[in-house]
């Protein structure tokens, strides 16, 4: 349970940092700040993934709440308007948790009032439940007023006033429609108000701070259609479901609880570890479905399910947690999907074809299907359903794919071409490629010698001897290869690109990957340099910097516009995610020691802090380069939560 006091609720500023966030397994969520004031574009009750895991439309942004009691009316919402904040609800807001869902306490005039929020899992359905703990003899009258503010808009847009929308409600007992728009989704809203009264008007000019600070759109306006109210002085509870279904609204209880009980499954056989514990359930919030199988959202609010992000993260979410049926699910999902030997980089929100633009997220796929084997006996799986795919992969980088993708003549994988990034550092900001690294990028080169070792492996293990003979050829003409090109002598460590005689001296993380995978090219004196020059010049309290703070490229603090924070993204901005392969790196080259894994446990540990900041059980996207490393971008991403939650269970 993560907890604030009024302390922390009565802090605008240290509370509208702190956020929270419910998910569906669709790809839909719930999310806002600690106060229930939006300050994203993104933040709302209900989004709905209409096409799962994308097509992704904010429908409810909030309820616009009232307490009467003795007839004295008090605000419960809190909004950021031009200049003001209004009302200021949380003034009477004495405490917020995670229990395991949104809980806030509101004590006004004698009444306690405690209201929580969670999502059904496999429904884009959100319950809203408002419930009377205390209430003073001097309280004779009180009731509840709400007003549901509606957007009914792509995610990633705004809502401004417009003629187009309809105001028609359609009212059964318990249960009220609405359709704004007639090409999308209806609404429902099913409760147990003892009024309901049609109204019909927009609020305008509320102002998201967060998109402000992006430099995009941080103005909308939002429609009511009607109101509900609930009489406290003879209930003591207040329940809306709103959700694209039709629902009963005595359901509430039943799927609370089933909820309760599907996240203390996710715990069971989870080793009573505050900080593992915590990452095991945020690592399930980014498993969801695309059609009768799974996938990840790579991050949330705003990402899709991405190939790359979802390949490096597949270990951390679904082994570590010992969830093999989804782990076998998403590869099976990824490889029907395979194309000219490439795994899509990105499927768009909107459910167009998948984009394959990249070069990495390939290569991770067999590495998430080595550590499949790893952890189970699914080698039968593995020849049934991928084998052949994986052996086509290989032979379509033989030959060339897309973007100059190919097996140059020295062994080692060629790709790029002007105006496209194909690796992790994928920033571009209109035509600009803040790093192209077309060539031979480090990485790229250490997670093709993996595969070639992976493939070595499945063809032994499957009887292939010709086709084990071959990819172990093609791993050696790699390792001299690489070998002979990327050691920088002055530096101890890896150049991060090589093309022709041109070399890369950046010290970037990309290099620290050349040792945590598990078919490593270097010998263990280079792998304990590049480690000691990993820790030296990138290492922080929250993970990896993209670029050593010592080289005139670097930029320590990602904020502006989108051209100056794409610029900042991997020019020095700190990544989480790498953090995980510096760990296992460091502990590789100091041979498992007590010290080495207790040094590590310190460097997990320091991640703690941020758990209770930012995403409330989350880990984010990326911090600040320069200290003191605020954490920036997504709030909850998946790789970050993987990599920290493997390395802690696996590793340390």
């Amino acid at each position: 349970m993560i907890h604030f006091d009024e302390n922390t609720c009565g802090n605008l500023e240290s509370a509208t940092e702190r956020e929270w966030l419910e998910t569906n397994g669709l790809g839909g969520f719930a999310s806002s700040t600690i106060l229930g004031l939006n300050t994203r574009r993104y933040h709302g009750l209900l989004v709905a993934a209409t096409k799962p895991p994308v097509g992704r439309m904010l429908l409810l942004s909030k309820l616009e709440e009232t307490l009467v009691v003795n007839g004295e009316r008090f605000d419960l919402s809190s909004n950021q308007y031009p200049g003001t904040i209004h009302p200021q609800g949380y003034r009477y807001l004495k405490e917020f948790r995670l229990d395991p869902f949104p809980v806030f306490v509101y004590e006004i005039a004698g009444v306690t009032l405690e209201k929580s929020v969670f999502m059904v899992h496999g429904e884009n359905t959100v319950v809203v439940e408002y419930k009377r703990r205390k209430k003073s003899r001097a309280v004779k009258e009180c009731h509840l007023e709400i007003h549901p503010l509606v957007a009914f808009r792509d995610y990633h847009s705004t809502t401004h006033e417009n003629s187009a929308i309809s105001n028609h409600i359609e009212m059964l007992n318990g249960l009220v429609s609405i359709r704004p728009y007639g090409d999308l989704p209806e609404l429902h809203f099913a409760h147990n108000a003892d009024e309901l009264t049609q109204t019909g008007f927009w609020y305008r000019s509320f102002e998201f701070q967060e998109e402000r600070k992006r430099g995009l759109d941080f103005n909308e306006d939002l429609f009511n259609h009607f109101e509900l109210k609930f009489d406290f002085s003879k209930a003591s509870a207040a329940t809306i479901i709103a959700s694209t279904e039709r629902k009963d609204v005595g359901a509430a209880d039943k799927l609370r609880k089933a909820e309760i009980n599907r996240r203390k499954k996710l715990l069971k056989g989870v080793k009573r570890d505050e900080l593992v514990q915590t990452l095991t359930l945020a690592a399930d919030q980014f498993i969801v479905a695309r059609g009768d199988q799974k996938t990840v959202i790579a991050g949330y609010h705003w990402f899709s399910d991405w190939g790359r992000d979802t390949m490096i993260a597949l270990p951390g979410l679904t082994l570590t947690t010992s969830r093999y049926d989804i782990a076998k699910s998403i590869l099976l999902e990824f490889a029907y999907h395979v194309n000219q030997g490439m795994l899509p980089n990105r499927f768009p929100d909107a459910g167009e074809e998948p984009e394959y633009n990249t070069v990495d997220a390939t290569l991770w796929y067999f590495e998430a299907v080595r550590a499949l084997l790893a952890r189970t006996d699914e080698y039968d799986f593995v020849r049934q359903h991928l084998y052949e795919t994986l052996k086509d992969i290989i032979a379509w980088h033989e030959r060339g794919t897309r973007y100059q993708i190919h097996v140059d003549s020295d062994g080692l994988l060629f790709a790029g071409e002007a105006g496209v990034q194909l690796t992790w550092m994928d920033a571009k900001v209109g035509d600009w490629i803040v790093t192209p690294r077309i060539g031979k990028p480090v990485e790229i080169q250490a997670l093709w010698y993996n595969a070639l070792g992976v493939m070595e492996a499945l063809a032994i293990k499957f009887g292939d001897c010709s086709s084990a003979e071959y990819f172990a050829e093609m791993a050696e003409r790699a390792k001299a290869s690489f070998n002979r090109q990327f050691w920088n002598e002055a530096a101890g460590c890896l150049f991060d690109v090589v093309n022709g005689d041109d070399r890369d001296v950046s010290i970037r993380p990309n290099q620290i990957f050349a040792i945590s995978l598990p078919h490593s090219m270097l010998n263990a004196d280079q792998a304990k340099q590049i480690v000691a020059v990993v820790e030296r010049e990138l290492l922080t309290p929250v993970g990896l910097r993209s670029l050593s703070a010592n080289d005139s490229d670097y930029i320590g603090i990602y904020q502006g516009d989108m051209r100056s924070r794409d610029g900042a993204y991997h020019q020095g901005t700190v990544w989480p995610w790498p953090m995980g392969a510096f760990i296992t790196a460091y502990l590789k080259v100091n041979g498992q020691s007590k010290a080495a894994r207790k040094q590590a446990r310190k460097w997990i540990d320091g991640f703690q802090a941020h758990l209770n900041e930012a995403c409330l059980g989350q880990v984010s996207e990326i911090f600040d380069g320069d200290a003191p490393h605020l954490a920036k971008g997504c709030v909850a991403q998946a790789w970050s939560v993987a990599e920290l939650l493997r390395v802690a269970v696996e590793e340390i």
